[in-house]
């Protein structure tokens, strides 16, 4: 992933510290951190990506297999 493909993410907390970037890859959804980005990301299905964006919004906590 080049670095102008990635975009941060509206939502922050107060201070700003509390970003992540995501970047959409062909295998999927690309996230990391947004104060560390070269510590790498994490690359995520697209329906792995629904049910994570989903479960925070609905404050659950992701369990596999459950």
């Amino acid at each position: 992933m080049t670095d102008g493909s990635w975009r941060k993410s509206s939502h922050s907390g107060e201070d700003g510290d509390h970003c992540v970037e995501l970047a959409w890859a062909p295998e999927g959804v690309a996230v990391r951190d947004s104060k560390a980005p070269k510590a790498g990301h994490l690359l995520m299905s697209r329906s792995a990506f629904r049910l994570a964006v989903a479960s925070i919004n609905n404050r659950r906590v992701l369990v596999p297999g459950r």
